[in-house]
């Protein structure tokens, strides 16, 4: 196991850890403090009730709340006590807080993330009108909570944690994972993730290097990763977000190392942005990333933007405020090479060895219930269940529909009454999907309950409607195994 110093030595960790446990500075400690209302209000970063709920307090835990989550400053003596065992020389030196005019503040982001502590650099707000370092390591945030939550979470031997920043999905994999290893160019990131390991009692192995390059030869059971997936000509500012490659490269270059990374059956998530070229299909691009892979593969486009607000998200993101002129530059480059757009979603790939693999790129904008970490799990379970499927094995299966399916219809007052214009089927929980289908369909569906075979059912419909049973089952078929794969029907 490699060894990685975090932000203090190991003795000086252990006496953060038992300052941390002996004030109770945890999310059930904290909660039961301040109240439940606080805390949720605090989630929000709208920390007047956690302040006036520790108001003049001096007790280990008020103080921390106060110097670590509403980011207060505070006597210089009573920080030191609230720290416990902990020297406050070493407190100093290693930034975990530092000097202002009036006492001392938090000096990195000690957060209470579920029943873990994680640390990292403090966020942008925390210090308005500097911007960020280029060797800034982010804290928990929507995308390592967007991947976190779609991850899917089922035991593994061996998992890996590309780009691990200060360990949030290194966290998560430990709970299903026997073993665990986090790989990041930054060393500071890697110190940040060693001090979050430690802390919460976890010992995963930490390397040292760009992208692939620590794990050369290796392979797990599970890949995830929250890259620095920000488009761009390759130059690098900030190590969180710029790869150094251009365009969508980065992405690419995952989806490329997929088979010499995972175990047969492996699976591989991670988040990504990809360009919308002119004249081009967004799905080829992605798709064409894996060909030749063997891998199956679901990627599901989230949003869409366009360049414009895309820089100035990025800018606004590393505090670097108004630059024309690197706004200038950025668009400049979409622009020579025909960018129109930027999408942003999930890729999830399963190493097959196939060499004719399943593969789905779609949006999917609409709500999405959390874990969907559940439903891309699922999905590959239905893909499996189809998978070697024939017509005379479909038409035996005994479908079943999905619960809290619902079917809307859509209708047009007309002088003879209402007109039925469109009828949706629509999953009410999940992924949420809604599929606009005919009125055939309809009856079919109508009949899933989970005892009939779908041969009978079609047997009726082809009666009903005086077609051959051949040719209907063999027009069905198609959007049966779309609706299953969705989710609407289930064998």
């Amino acid at each position: 196991m490699t060894e990685q110093q975090g932000i203090l030595d190991r003795s000086g960790l252990d006496q953060l850890r038992d300052a941390l446990v002996d004030a109770e500075f945890t999310q059930a400690g904290v909660a039961a403090r301040i109240g439940p209302e606080a805390w949720a209000a605090a989630g929000r970063e709208d920390f007047r009730a956690t302040l006036a709920a520790t108001d003049g307090a001096d007790d280990a835990l008020g103080v921390l709340v106060r110097v670590f989550l509403a980011g207060q400053t505070e006597a210089e003596e009573t920080v030191a006590a609230a720290l416990g065992g902990l020297p406050l020389p070493q407190a100093l030196a290693s930034g975990l807080v530092e000097r202002a005019e009036d006492g001392l503040r938090a000096g990195i982001d000690l957060d209470i993330y579920g029943d873990w502590w994680v640390v990292a650099d403090l966020p942008a707000a925390a210090r308005p009108g500097r911007p960020l370092p280029a060797d800034h390591v982010l804290g928990v945030g929507m995308a390592s909570m967007t991947l976190a939550d779609a991850t899917i979470r089922r035991p593994v031997g061996s998992a890996l944690d590309l780009g691990t920043g200060c360990g949030v999905q290194a966290l998560h994999l430990s709970e299903h994972a026997a073993t665990i290893t986090a790989t990041d160019l930054s060393e500071r990131a890697l110190r940040f993730a060693a001090t979050t390991a430690h802390l919460n009692g976890l010992s995963w192995e930490l390397l040292a290097g760009d992208l692939l390059a620590p794990v050369a030869g290796r392979r797990f059971d599970q890949v995830v990763s929250n890259p620095p997936f920000v488009v761009g000509p390759g130059v690098t500012t900030h190590t969180y977000r710029d790869s150094g490659r251009p365009g969508d490269g980065v992405c690419a270059e995952l989806a490329a190392a997929a088979p010499r990374l995972l175990n047969p059956g492996g699976t591989m998530q991670y988040l990504a942005n990809w360009v919308h070229v002119a004249g081009e299909d967004w799905t080829e691009r992605v798709a064409g990333w894996f060909a030749g892979t063997g891998c199956d593969l679901w990627v599901i486009q989230r949003e869409v933007t366009e360049p414009l607000d895309y820089v100035r998200l990025w800018l606004y993101d590393a505090a670097e405020g108004h630059d024309p002129q690197r706004a200038a530059a950025w668009l400049d480059w979409f622009d020579r090479n025909k960018i129109e757009a930027i999408g942003f979603g999930l890729i999830s790939a399963r190493y097959s060895g196939s060499d004719e693999p399943i593969v789905v790129c779609e949006d999917a904008f609409q709500r999405l219930d959390q874990p969907v970490g559940v439903q891309v799990a699922n999905w590959f379970d239905r893909q499996d269940h189809l998978s070697g499927v024939d017509l005379d094995g479909l038409l035996d299966l005994r479908l079943r529909t999905a619960p809290g399916l619902l079917l809307r219809q859509d209708a047009t007052m007309s002088p003879d009454g209402w007109a039925v214009d469109r009828q949706i089927l629509e999953l009410t929980d999940g992924m949420h999907w809604a599929e606009e289908i005919d009125p055939l369909i309809v009856s079919l569906v109508g009949g899933c309950d989970g005892n009939t075979t779908l041969r009978e059912l079609v047997t009726l419909l082809a009666a009903a409607h005086e077609a051959p049973f051949d040719l209907l089952a063999l027009s069905l078929a198609g959007i049966v195994r779309h609706l299953i794969t969705r989710g609407l029907l289930l064998p």
